[in-house]
């Protein structure tokens, strides 16, 4: 039976958790007190409901007859007296009628209360824990709020890692465990994380003092506060443990560097979860078809690096301590190569539970280990309930424990028991895990299953050779690189079978994002198992049909590829006539058209199905549409039923891809792209790939260099025309007219952006780029009045009253990401448009949102 009397304690500390670190951190130490009295009135009433009986035991409180028991077995023997009460010890022969019996099992109302109480104890703990840690984090809370300049010493707990959106290029993003502050010429004691964003690269593990302005978190965050750092720099190395296991990664990049780019950034993110040289494309292919999972190292890689280490030491006959001491170091550096990220935190403790429970010769099993490694690590950090990473290592794991052996009992009759179990754990994980990646992404992938059956026997392999290439490499690096170059294989498989699912039509399906979508889809897949599992495994097929099955395609085969009509559709050769009621016979042709038109039909509906899906909601009248692609821009102007004039891509990732589906755009007229900075055109490749583009016009200005050459490899790639802007440039497509108002005016990419005028459906459109303070004051004398506006730069504080005066919009467009890093867009833009009498829409409010005109009115869709 499965353990489930861990799972609500679990579940209430998660709750609390999630509460105490975002609205409801204020009320920490009241809500530490009144689960304290909650927690008190539970233990009265277990001790009142069902406290130990006589010598230990507990008994019920009521005077009837204990349960009868076979005698023997060891058991203690009680006599049952006529009032009800056992006796122990005395003789049968004197006391009457004797049996064994064992004590009533405790009514239901106290096992209630039991529950009640170790889930408040539990709460109480993780409570008490925010409380304390809340404490600590409130001088620095305080700074952050008044944005001062300070400087902090403390460890680097995270791996640096490069920011796409960083305002300088070459930045990193890394976190540092601040404990002490020095803000205003004073210097405080604290307790808290800060994201740092600097130039530097730090070591994980130093400990560094950085200086820079502060910035409040967003709320809920791990972090308490950000820091842009003018400075960093080390004050103490890391300890010598980490900076052996910093040599075997740098080590692995070195001697994966001459493999091909798949295996450049799949090896390293395999063995180690390093995926800072992974593809932008094969990232969003992973991603799209469920195999993330595979550079996000968690469980999994545990159970494999669990399993080869036990293998290894079964065959050198090591006793028992000896294996649970060399796995549980194995283990331990493995979680500080790797790097204590909140899904190997989860794995790594449900480890520490399996590897004690071998230890005492007492196997743990799943559900309470996950359990009480929820509780436990929810204790010591109460942040992680806000942890995706964290959220969906506990979702899978709980589907494969709880759903993979009942799915595989369900579809063993009908594929056979191998096939079964292969299918039931993608199944488990995408049912476990599918609501929250709806909250992350408002999706649904169709091809998780498929490519996961197809991609799961190598990451067995891909994990394997790619961790013997880590431990080999500082010291045997031509050794270290044929095995890594053997890992390689198993990592192409896996990033052809991504590429290859990834580009199925319907590969992807949109869905309803926020709470509501998660609550609809976890529903929705609560209903399906129930359907499946409410019943025990059926037989299966017939025996019967199987035969007849198997027969009946290889003779169709055979005589198909003969070109004869098979045997058993076949006419009668002679004697007597066909019934009328008989099928007419299948030729060779009609076998081949019945084929190809179902093939056809599977693919019209697989083509239009996600198509149609993402435009319900959409008007069909649109005219101007804002995209909703986080903190970047994309704009799309119609210029017919199914094309537009397109502004921008987005930054990485297929968000721009969806939004033009979503507005049922196949054909790109003309693509504008304003200038090069990655949240303008990270989203090019997906934008490309998913319809025609007749022309591109680019800014005159390459910076950054890395992003402009990328760009015009992609266009060149694509096939399509590029041509550099220069401001007077103007054109036409469909009833849409448009010219350029400025381009290259300015130093730096900002201030060199495209700024477009256009008209369209009866609207004057002003589109603004990037522009900073002099590439908005240059523009000035340029225009006039202007229907819709798209404020520049993402509403930041840097905008121009003379500008916004003299166009005086009807609308202003802000294009900027939902708690995004910078703070966009600020009150200052806001107040200023609205000041000038613009309605402001922003799409991190309102998501993709679009202008209709209908007559002499303007109304606006999407929000």
């Amino acid at each position: 039976m499965t353990d489930l009397r861990m799972l609500p304690a679990a579940l209430a500390v998660w709750v609390a958790a999630w509460a105490l670190t975002g609205p409801g951190e204020r009320w920490s130490g009241l809500a530490a007190g009144l689960v304290a009295v909650v927690l008190v009135a539970a233990g009265l009433g277990i001790v009142f409901l069902g406290g130990p009986g006589r010598d230990g035991l507990p008994v019920s409180r009521s005077r009837r007859a204990m349960t009868a028991w076979p005698a023997g077995h060891g058991r203690r023997t009680w006599l049952v007296l006529p009032d009800g009460h056992p006796q122990p010890g005395r003789d049968a022969r004197t006391a009457g009628p004797a049996r064994t019996a064992r004590p009533a099992r405790p009514a239901a109302a106290t096992v209630l209360v039991a529950h009640i109480a170790l889930a408040a104890a539990c709460v109480l703990g993780v409570t008490a824990s925010a409380h304390v840690q809340l404490t600590g984090r409130a001088p620095l809370a305080g700074l952050a709020e008044q944005r001062v300049t300070a400087t902090l010493v403390g460890a680097v707990v995270s791996q640096p890692e490069p920011f796409a959106f960083a305002p300088g290029a070459g930045q990193h993003r890394w976190v540092l465990a601040a404990r002490t502050v020095d803000a205003r010429g004073v210097e405080s004691a604290v307790r808290a994380h800060v994201q740092v964003l600097s130039d530097a690269v730090p070591r994980y593990g130093a400990t560094v003092t950085v200086s820079g302005g502060l910035r409040p978190a967003d709320p809920g965050a791990a972090e308490t506060a950000r820091l842009n750092a003018d400075s960093t720099a080390e004050i103490r190395a890391p300890p010598s443990v980490l900076r052996v296991l910093d040599t075997h990664r740098t080590a692995l990049l070195d001697v994966t560097d001459p493999l091909s780019p798949q295996a450049r950034g799949l090896v390293p993110g395999a063995a180690i979860g390093d995926t800072t040289r992974l593809p932008d494309d094969l990232s969003e292919e992973l991603r799209r078809t469920g195999l993330s999972h595979i550079t996000a190292v968690s469980g999994g890689h545990f159970a494999v690096v669990v399993a080869v280490l036990t293998l290894l030491c079964s065959v050198a006959r090591l006793p028992r301590p000896v294996r649970v001491l060399v796995i549980a170091l194995a283990s331990f550096a493995f979680v500080l190569l790797v790097r204590p990220e909140p899904a190997v935190l989860r794995a790594a403790v449900m480890a520490a539970f399996a590897l004690t429970g071998v230890a005492l010769g007492r196997p743990s099993q799943a559900v309470p280990a996950l359990a009480a490694s929820v509780v436990g690590l929810l204790v010591i950090d109460p942040w992680l309930a806000r942890s995706f990473g964290f959220a969906l290592s506990a979702a899978a794991t709980a589907g494969l424990v709880l759903l993979a052996a009942p799915l595989a009992a369900r579809l063993a009759p009908w594929t056979g028991e191998a096939l079964a179990f292969a299918l039931a754990v993608p199944l488990a994980a995408q049912a476990a895990c599918g609501p929250v990646l709806v909250l992350l992404d408002p999706s649904v992938s169709t091809v998780s299953v498929l490519a996961n059956l197809l991609a799961g026997p190598s990451l067995v392999p891909a994990t394997v050779l790619g961790l013997v290439a880590t431990v080999l490499a500082p010291w045997l690096p031509a050794v270290a690189g044929l095995v890594a170059w053997a890992a390689s294989g198993a990592t192409w498989w896996i990033a052809a079978v991504a590429h290859r699912c990834a580009a199925l039509p319907g590969a992807t399906v949109p869905w309803l994002g926020g709470p509501a979508g998660a609550l609809l889809l976890a529903a929705l897949t609560g209903l399906a198992l129930w359907a499946v599992l409410r019943r025990g495994p059926r037989r299966g097929w017939p025996e019967s049909w199987r035969a007849t099955a198997r027969s009946g395609l290889r003779q169709v085969v055979r005589e198909t590829l003969r070109g004869t009509p098979p045997d058993v559709l076949r006419e009668p050769r002679s004697g007597g006539s066909r019934s009328a009621r008989a099928p007419r016979p299948l030729t060779r042709a009609r076998f081949l058209l019945l084929l190809a038109a179902a093939s056809a039909a599977a693919l019209v509906v697989a083509l239009a199905a996600p198509r149609l899906a993402a435009r319900s909601g959409m008007p069909e009248d649109w005219q101007v549409a804002a995209c909703d692609v986080g903190q970047g821009d994309a704009l799309a102007l119609r210029t017919g039923p199914a094309s537009a004039v397109v502004v921008d891509v987005g930054p990485d990732g297929p968000a721009a891809d969806r939004c033009l589906d979503q507005l049922g755009i196949a054909r790109v007229d003309l693509l504008v792209l304003s200038h090069f900075h990655a949240d303008h055109v990270g989203g090019l490749r997906p934008v490309l790939a998913g319809r025609e583009v007749a022309a591109a016009l680019v800014s005159p200005v390459p910076e950054p260099a890395a992003n402009a050459a990328a760009t015009e490899t992609a266009l060149t790639a694509a096939g399509v025309p590029v041509r550099i802007a220069g401001t007077g440039d103007r054109g036409a497509a469909g009833s849409l007219t448009w010219r350029v108002v400025q381009a290259g005016a300015g130093t730096g990419a900002n201030d060199s952006s495209v700024v477009l005028a256009a008209r369209v459906g009866g609207l004057d459109v002003l589109l603004l780029g990037d522009l900073e303070d002099a590439g908005q004051a240059a523009l000035v004398p340029l225009t006039g009045r202007f229907d819709v506006v798209k404020v520049a730069p993402h509403g930041s504080a840097v905008q121009s009253r003379a500008l916004a005066e003299r166009v005086r919009p009807a609308v202003a467009l802000v294009s900027s990401g939902r708690d995004n890093e910078y703070g966009h867009p600020t009150d200052e833009a806001l107040d200023l448009y609205t000041g000038v009498g613009a309605a402001v829409v922003r799409t991190d409010e309102c998501g993709t949102v679009a202008l209709v005109v209908r007559g002499e009115e303007v109304s606006l869709a999407g929000c």
